[in-house]
């Protein structure tokens, strides 16, 4: 028999899964149908699955897992760890619960460079292309993961998956009713840590049929609270909501379903340090200094209160340095987001071999994150004109603030970045079987972005904590009766793409053919003055600016303008199978689309041709052998390159709170990866898989112009300048390098064994040296993570209905290591600290 889920109530999906195309679950329903040779049932039928893990057949480098894996992680926790039990894949979580957020890469890309999607719905931000781990579904839902490692699926969604796709599938809703039950506790177990609780409950129904004709659904509930991992002060607070319906149609796997998901998180930014401090800490040995305390409580003095809530003196400058950094603390940030999406899908027979899938989706976003600031009473005079607004980096309301009666005062404010997206989308695929060997699909895709970015002040309470998390809620007004902003702009991101594929048999060689025809259009609205070519802006509102336009002359006004990107993209794979063993490869061209901010600051040029951010574009190739010998063993080595011009790379500065961007030019990626799943008996599994990833910078990047620091001399001297080339360009020596925050060797493995009512299961991972920049002249140590689970069957009160006990320890040795950092071009980036060892125990209930 098969390895027993972790869960013992999983049994509510297992019929869901025999209605089910039988087919990879990829992205879209068109996808899904399409790639009709990869067959994954969630009961592990499939020869090729391995205790859930599996290698489909086809001409990708791919890996899917499936609930037998899922169930055994820690309840909750974020769907992008547990896929760091994939080759090629690395990531680093920011706490050890998984709603912290965190980063990874696969194949040393960037998450930016990935594109992650919900049962065909895009989960990257449509501005910039940034994935947020903390607000992934809860994985209880999920029926799979499948990885595509370097390539995207023709019909997908995406602006910028040159680096692979993962793709998230929720579970169809059971045929009959049922009842999941989870209740999580659990606590940081580290020298120094102190006592950081962990409580989560989760719930999910399964209707059953409730017409008589194939109508189901479920729906279910999660709650998550802790502490912050590292400080005295942060928390955080998550709940989330999902659902779906699903009609049958027939008996032929035609179906429509309708699933909606809502998640909303309160969470502090924390634990990000200046890289090079935390490689300090980790080489010695100083596990302690993880956790700290910042100025909490504190109080902020009367007369820099605003909002009518101070008591300063009149005549009496209150300055904001004078409160003693009461909420300005780094942990004190907050970070929510409200995120939410309707997902259709569905499915129709419309002749003998004519199949039509529809996939329409919604989603929408409201978001910030950023620091407190110092709101100034006065004005700002330009040209002989008082002006209020974001002018110079200060904020001027031209009003009495803290009611003392004088404009003299600067009082305590937040100022946070915000965003809100309006999305939707469509995926349409027509699918034609020629016959049984040979099939073609026409596919249609949109993806609609309205994406609002602004930067709304409010002020800050005596305790240093905000009015409101959310200052676009009720915005700080200047006299002139506007919202005053730090940004003000409007951008609509749409996709409009057709694509073809054919697949084709013939005898043991597979091929498929796809072409697909992205046209981008990305519409910027900057409704403020650009005043430097890195993206700095002062907003004036709705003030007359002839004066303020008069003094700075070099400052592009606001404006609209349109850059549109589209590009032929070819790809072609084989699969030929010798039995037990097949070879596969696959070449595919990509695109990515500079992403909002690039673009934002191409607009102090002037409109002209070269003024226009060039696309990245790849050519990727992939060659590799699978070995499969029933549902006991499988195997998959893969090498791949990839090509990469005009590579756009980019790093967070969560204190500047702004995303620094580098073009390194042409860069080629290569490695190796690969997985081996055994299955020695029905009660034991042994994974092993591990990666080799590099890359080169082919050529030296621009690193400035040479100038004299404050004693005259020739800076920076490093790089060649000198008093005759001042003025002059000089060029970082990246040439040869390779690119910084991604290591090199990534190796792991996991076991489990069943003994009866104890299931036990450990995994590892090795995680090699990283570069801190792309000059290659400093690394961050490897490090090693071991987890345990273990489950405790405490009864079958009915057939496949159980009550379970389940352990989970992650960092069992708690081990001390420099998280996740995006890398840079020649600075030390901030990086967060590794998450410390933690167990929970959870209570896991189906009836």
């Amino acid at each position: 028999m098969k390895l027993k889920y972790l869960l013992a109530a999983s049994v509510v999906s297992l019929s869901a899964a025999a209605v089910m195309p039988s087919t990879a679950h990829a992205q879209s329903t068109g996808s899904v149908d399409f790639e009709n040779d990869d067959v994954i049932i969630v009961t592990g039928t499939r020869d090729s699955d391995v205790g859930g893990v599996d290698v489909p057949n086809t001409p990708k480098a791919k890996q899917v897992l499936t609930e037998e894996v899922i169930r055994r992680q820690r309840p909750g926790q974020t769907v992008n760890d547990i896929i760091n039990l994939v080759p090629g894949v690395s990531f680093q979580n920011n706490d050890p619960w998984g709603s912290g957020g965190g980063g990874f890469t696969i194949r040393g890309f960037g998450a930016d460079r990935v594109s992650q999607t919900l049962d065909g719905l895009p989960l990257n931000d449509s501005g910039n292309y940034a994935l947020y781990t903390n607000q992934q579904i809860d994985p209880e839902i999920l029926e799979q993961v499948n990885v595509n490692l370097g390539v995207t699926d023709v019909d997908s969604p995406t602006a910028s998956a040159t680096g692979g796709t993962v793709n998230l599938r929720t579970r169809v809703p059971g045929e009959t009713f049922g009842v999941v039950a989870t209740a999580s506790y659990g606590n940081i177990l580290a020298e120094g840590a102190g006592d950081r609780p962990y409580v989560r409950a989760f719930g999910m129904v399964d209707t059953g049929d409730i017409t008589g004709f194939g109508t189901r659904a479920f729906v279910s509930a999660s709650w998550t609270r802790y502490d912050n991992p590292f400080n005295n002060y942060g928390e955080v607070r998550k709940q989330q909501y999902n659902g779906r319906l699903y009609q049958e149609i027939g008996s032929n796997g035609d179906f429509i379903s309708v699933a909606g998901h809502y998640n909303e998180n309160r969470n502090n930014f924390f634990g990000s340090f200046d890289v090079l401090d935390l490689k300090e800490m980790v080489q010695n040995g100083e596990g302690r200094d993880r956790f700290y305390e910042i100025n909490y409580p504190c109080t902020i003095p009367a007369g820099q209160l605003g909002g009518g809530f101070g008591e300063g003196t009149a005549g009496v400058a209150e300055q904001y340095d004078d409160r003693n950094g009461c909420g300005a603390e780094f942990d004190r940030r907050y970070n929510p987001s409200n995120t939410g999406n309707i997902r259709g899908s569905s499915r129709f027979t419309l002749s003998d071999g004519l199949t039509l899938t529809v996939d329409p989706s919604f989603q929408y976003v409201k978001a910030n994150g950023g620091g407190v600031e110092d709101l100034r009473e006065g004005f700002q005079t330009i040209g002989g004109v008082q002006y209020t607004g974001f002018i110079g980096g200060g904020y001027y309301y031209g009003m009495d603030l803290n009611g003392d009666g004088d404009l003299e005062d600067r009082v305590a404010g937040i100022d946070p970045s915000q965003t809100r997206t309006d999305r939707y989308g469509v995926i349409a695929n027509l699918i034609y079987d020629i016959n049984d060997d040979h099939r073609v699909r026409l596919a249609y895709t949109l993806d609609h972005a309205r994406h609002r970015q602004t930067g709304q002040t409010g002020f800050l309470r005596a305790s240093g904590e905000p009015f409101d998390v959310f200052p676009m809620n009720d915005p700080v007004l200047t006299s002139d009766g506007y919202a005053l902003n730090k940004r003000d702009r409007l951008s609509y991101a749409i996709l409009n793409q057709v694509s073809g594929e054919y697949s084709g048999t013939f005898g043991p060689l597979g091929v498929v053919a796809g072409l697909r025809l992205p046209f981008f259009k990305r519409e910027l609205n900057q409704n403020c003055f650009t005043t430097s070519a890195s993206g700095f802006v002062d907003c004036l509102g709705n003030q007359d600016t002839a004066a303020y336009e008069a003094a700075n002359p070099e400052n592009a006004p606001p404006q609209t303008r349109t850059y549109k990107y589209d590009k032929l993209l070819p790809n072609i794979g084989l699969t030929y199978d010798f039995g037990n063993v097949s070879l596969f490869a696959n070449y595919a061209k990509g695109l990515s689309v500079p992403g909002t901010d690039p673009l934002y600051d191409s607009l102090f040029l002037a409109d002209v041709r070269e003024s226009q951010p060039v696309p990245e574009t790849t050519d990727s190739f992939d060659v590799g052998l699978r070995y499969g010998l029933g549902n006991n063993l499988t195997a998959q080595i893969a090498g791949w390159y990839t090509r990469y011009n005009n590579r756009l790379a980019s790093a967070y500065d969560p204190i500047l709170d702004e995303t620094l961007y580098r073009n390194l030019g042409r860069v080629d990626k290569y490695g190796i990866d690969g997985s081996v799943a055994w299955s020695p008996t029905p009660n034991t599994l042994l994974y092993v898989f591990g990666s080799f990833n590099n890359s080169e910078i082919k050529d030296d990047v621009l690193g400035g112009q040479c100038g004299l620091d404050d004693e005259g001399m020739p800076d920076p001297a490093q790089f060649g300048c000198t008093v005759a080339t001042v003025g002059q360009d000089y060029y970082l020596p990246t040439a040869g390098s390779r690119e910084s925050g991604s290591a090199k060797y990534t190796v792991g493995a996991r076991g489990q064994i069943n003994f009866g009512p104890v299931e036990f299961g450990a995994q590892v991972k090795y995680t090699g040296k990283r570069f801190v920049n792309d000059l290659n002249d400093t690394t961050v140590p490897s490090y090693t993570l071991v987890d345990l689970d273990v489950r405790y069957t405490l009864g079958e009160f009915a057939p496949g209905k159980e009550a379970a006990l389940q352990f989970n320890v992650t960092n069992l040795f708690d081990e001390l290591y420099v998280g996740y950092y995006g890398g840079s071009l020649d600075s030390v980036p901030f990086a967060q600290i590794g998450a410390p060892r933690a167990a929970s125990i959870s209570l896991v209930v189906g009836y």
